[in-house]
């Protein structure tokens, strides 16, 4: 599933063609995608001018001079196409604009979302209402991680992916940035000092803004707007790495945590 830095490259990528410019064709293609597309989408956004694109956790955020935002999720498989050659089967949603671009939105397993809500409201959207603070923004610190661990016995890895506790974080990027701060997944998180606290933090800024650097990780289905891979996965330390070795010279492991892969090193996250 496309994670922060994924999404937030699919933002920086769609701004050149979208913000300040016109929709003069919006077409959804289909009615629903993981749920109903709302009915009224295409009447609402033909002829709006899109004032301003941005991202909240793993959602995109695209808002116009009508008062509405078109809040998208890639889901599992989705991305977004500028000027594709030709439309796919799996382009559910088409958007031109009065530059002459044309966008769609492809995602082949349909597990995505659309939807749109008043900007002022955009707070209030049901998915955003229990959401932590943003990995990059101030609000994450050591002593918000610290009273969200507090007397917590839970493995740091499960909270750290709890969006409750910090917004956006995915699998691959927990992995690496566990690696980096030296801190093994099964551990408490009650009992994390507050020194390896800030480290983790330092470790989750440093990993995300590496992986939006180059790109985002593309995995299956994900390229970036512009139909460039991600190359993140050229830099992972663990993830993905079973049976390598890591950089302390130790064999990267991996066990399974909830039905998801967790890759960490035995040696320097001990």
């Amino acid at each position: 599933m496309p994670e922060l830095p994924e999404v937030e490259t699919t933002v920086r990528g769609l701004r050149g063609p979208l913000e300040g410019h016109r929709l003069v064709t919006v077409e959804p293609r289909r009615p629903d995608l993981r749920r109903p597309i709302p009915p009224d989408l295409r009447q609402r956004l033909t002829g709006a001018t899109v004032t301003g694109l941005g991202r909240r956790a793993k959602y995109g955020l695209i808002e116009t001079d009508r008062g509405d935002t078109l809040i998208f999720h890639l889901g599992m498989s989705g991305s977004w196409r500028i000027d594709p050659d030709a439309i796919g089967k799996h382009d559910h949603l088409v958007i031109e604009t009065e530059a002459g671009r044309r966008l769609t939105l492809n995602d082949p397993r349909r597990f995505g979302s659309l939807d749109l809500v008043a900007t002022e409201a955009v707070g209030d959207f049901p998915a955003f209402l229990a959401l932590g603070p943003e990995p990059l923004g101030p609000g994450l610190t050591a002593t918000h991680l610290r009273d969200a661990f507090d007397g917590r016995i839970a493995p740091v890895k499960a909270l750290l992916l709890d969006q409750r506790i910090v917004a956006g974080l995915g699998n691959i990027y927990v992995c690496e940035a566990l690696h980096i701060a030296g801190i093994a997944p099964a551990t408490p998180a009650g009992r994390i000092t507050r020194a390896k606290l800030g480290r983790l933090v330092e470790a989750i800024r440093a990993v995300l803004a590496a992986a939006i650097e180059a790109g985002g990780s593309s995995l299956k289905d994900y390229v970036q707007p512009n139909g460039e891979l991600g190359y993140f996965a050229s830099q992972w330390r663990v993830y993905g790495r079973e049976g390598e070795a890591c950089t302390c010279g130790a064999t990267i492991a991996r066990r399974v945590d909830g039905g998801r892969s967790t890759f960490f090193c035995p040696a320097c996250q001990a």
